[in-house]
């Protein structure tokens, strides 16, 4: 186990690294306008706004907006094998259960624990009280297709879905991450949850440092995976893809999560307009330089594709 040592604030601003002031005052008041924030904060506004762009998204099964719908979820979902059912307005991943198959009458959850029918009607009910949205208020619950992540990933992550989390900045992917979940979060992508977050170069997809709560790890600590050796692939793919999440929003800054189908390539599960800072320990570096050197261009480029070969060529680390 590293040992933990304190870093001065000195050098955290030699590191460029962001705080979370400035992501409030700078990045967030002054790049989102708070009358786009429902547009992300809201997963069936994101989902139907993606789906009209064009932005390949988990296919939307239904959604349960009222009580009374509650009783008809099982016979709804009859055909349907493995399934998703989340909050329209959650976060942090509170919320979401991914059904993986049926085991009888049963229903299996990603971690293999089999719940049963009034089990998913309690969870869905929780969900339409507003137990897991944004300030407690009242919702809807999704029901996505559930996807079937790529084999790249063997190994890397545990149970779960993983993700990888691109931060856009006016357009421009300015840094990675791939969410690889394990068994301290339960099948979570969510680093607060225990996920591990394992840091990837913008310029080559190729894995970078690796965390977990905070503290650097080498190996995945369920699988022994060695986690320097993760290479995401069709990774201009990926970034063209968090690029164009800025035009459908209108947002400066925001968190793009993706994830690898195995059949359809990389997809939208989730923007968040408010994304964490954790994403800098495991670069090993801070946003700043990359923002400002945003900042600083003349002329900004206007298509994607000239965003993310600026942002390759500019921000690689290796």
């Amino acid at each position: 186990m590293p040992r933990l040592r304190f870093i001065t604030p000195a050098r955290l601003k030699e590191l460029g690294i962001v705080g979370m002031n400035m992501r409030n005052v700078r990045l967030i008041s002054e790049n989102n306008p708070r009358r786009l924030f429902p547009l992300v904060d809201d997963k069936l506004k994101t989902k139907v706004m993606a789906e009209a762009a064009g932005i390949p998204v988990p296919r939307l099964l239904g959604v349960v907006r009222v009580q009374q719908q509650v009783r008809e979820l099982v016979p709804f979902l009859s055909g349907q094998p493995d399934f998703v059912i989340k909050p329209a307005n959650g976060s942090g991943g509170k919320g979401i259960l991914v059904i993986t198959g049926r085991e009888g009458e049963g229903f299996v959850k990603s971690d293999g624990m089999v719940i049963s029918r009034a089990d998913l009607h309690r969870h869905t009910s929780n969900i339409l009280s507003g137990l897991f949205s944004l300030g407690g208020r009242a919702d809807v619950a999704m029901l996505e297709e559930r996807i079937i992540f790529s084999d790249v990933f063997d190994g890397f992550s545990f149970q779960g879905v993983p993700d990888i989390r691109v931060i856009v900045y006016k357009g421009y992917p300015v840094m990675a991450m791939a969410r690889l979940s394990t068994v301290n979060s339960r099948g979570k992508a969510n680093l607060h949850q225990g996920a591990v977050g394992t840091g990837v170069d913008i310029g080559t997809g190729c894995a970078l440092l690796s965390i977990q709560h905070g503290t650097p790890l080498k190996t995945h600590p369920d699988t022994g995976k060695r986690l320097a050796d993760l290479v995401i692939p069709e990774w201009a793919d990926c970034l063209a893809l968090a690029s164009r999440c800025h035009e459908m929003t209108g947002l400066g800054y925001l968190g793009v999560d993706i994830v690898l189908d195995k059949h359809r390539g990389p997809v939208i599960l989730e923007l968040n307009a408010r994304p964490g800072l954790a994403i800098q320990m495991a670069n090993g570096t801070g946003l700043m330089v990359r923002l400002a050197a945003i900042d600083a261009l003349d002329q900004p480029h206007e298509s994607v594709a000239e965003r993310v070969a600026f942002s390759q060529a500019s921000f690689r680390s290796q």
